[in-house]
């Protein structure tokens, strides 16, 4: 397990980040956290954002558990929050939030009445800092990441195929589609640190077709690599049977079963990884409480596929599932812009 002492190096990350987020002197910063946060990331924003001649303050909320549920993983949705409202209107009248809670607010109840109050959302996942500092954004992956967001809006259809057998369909009329880069400087706008992904939510019933998760492809629910093959057999956005042999196979089956919704077995978005300073390997090197997973979503040429919740459909479950795979082409429109897991320019 690597240390969490404060390191130069992982302050001088903070602080390029929170400059990029446009951070002028005087701005307010909330650094949001809850009682299971790593320690060391809300303590690095706040020094940060006062080496940027910001106003800071804390917030540090209980962490949410339950008895009644499977155990939640890799959601993007913090229950921390709990609607009070004191907390939200602080929030939401912040110049920038330094989200450091375990989860994240992408999907919280909350965050579009903070975005509302023009707040600006910075989510800073759950990695040790040694992984955010390697993958600081560039001037490149903003520009490289919009135009990606604009081929997904600007399409209809994507198809995705594999030499391991995915062959899967995916509608993208209706569907809502964005991106993300590592930060923001427009009020009323979110992001999350690492970027680097070109995301669609599909509208309901968009989704068909078979997705195959191969040898070395991600389950990062899990945080684990696969070792055997997995079938998902996907129908009208639903996964109607998940076949293959094995502890990997049989872990899915469990999980979302555990759920006893329906939700959770449908598609919550689909996309694609931009950031080339993002490695597949990476999980293999961290131990599981160190690692969060954003790099394996973001890695350039992964195609990711997610169960779970998806407003766009209509659909709310806490039963989620984020597939990073390899070695997919993706084509929209019949265009290719992934080729057998290689992005192209």
């Amino acid at each position: 397990m690597l240390q969490e002492t404060i390191e130069p190096a992982w302050l001088d990350a903070f602080e390029s980040v929170l400059a990029r987020c446009a951070l002028q002197k005087g701005d307010t910063v909330a650094v949001l956290s809850e009682s299971q946060s790593r320690p060391i990331l809300p303590q690095l924003a706040r020094l940060a954002a006062a080496r940027l001649g910001a106003q800071v303050f804390d917030l540090v909320l209980p962490s949410a558990f339950t008895s009644t549920l499977p155990v939640a993983r890799s959601t993007g949705a913090s229950p921390v929050l709990r609607q009070i409202q004191p907390v939200v209107s602080a929030l939401a009248a912040s110049t920038l939030v330094v989200d450091c809670t375990v989860e994240g607010l992408m999907h919280a109840p909350e965050l579009p009445a903070i975005l509302k109050g023009g707040a600006r959302v910075l989510y800073v996942s759950n990695e040790h800092p040694e992984a955010l500092a390697r993958l600081l954004p560039d001037d490149r992956i903003e520009a490289l990441v919009k135009e990606h967001v604009k081929r997904l809006r600007g399409a209809r259809e994507m198809r995705v195929t594999s030499p391991a057998g995915t062959d899967l369909t995916i509608s993208l009329q209706g569907a809502v589609c964005g991106g993300n880069w590592g930060y923001t400087t427009r009020p009323g706008t979110m992001t999350h640190w690492p970027g680097g992904l070109a995301l669609a939510f599909p509208a309901a019933g968009s989704v068909d077709g078979t997705l195959v998760l191969a040898e070395g492809d991600v389950n990062l629910t899990f945080k684990r690599y696969l070792e055997r093959p997995v079938t998902l057999r996907v129908e009208r956005d639903h996964v109607t049977r998940i076949e293959g042999s094995g502890v990997d196979a049989e872990l899915m089956r469990s999980y979302i079963a555990a759920w006893g919704d329906r939700e959770a077995y449908a598609v919550s978005h689909v996309g694609y990884g931009l950031n080339a300073a993002a490695r597949w390997d990476s999980m293999a090197l961290y131990d599981k409480r160190d690692f969060n997973g954003t790099e394996l979503r973001a890695f350039a040429g992964n195609f990711l596929y997610s169960t779970g919740a998806n407003e766009v459909a209509g659909r709310h479950t806490a039963g989620h599932f984020d597939l990073p795979l390899r070695h997919c082409t993706v084509q929209l429109d019949g265009r290719t812009v992934v080729d057998n897991g290689t992005l192209l320019e």
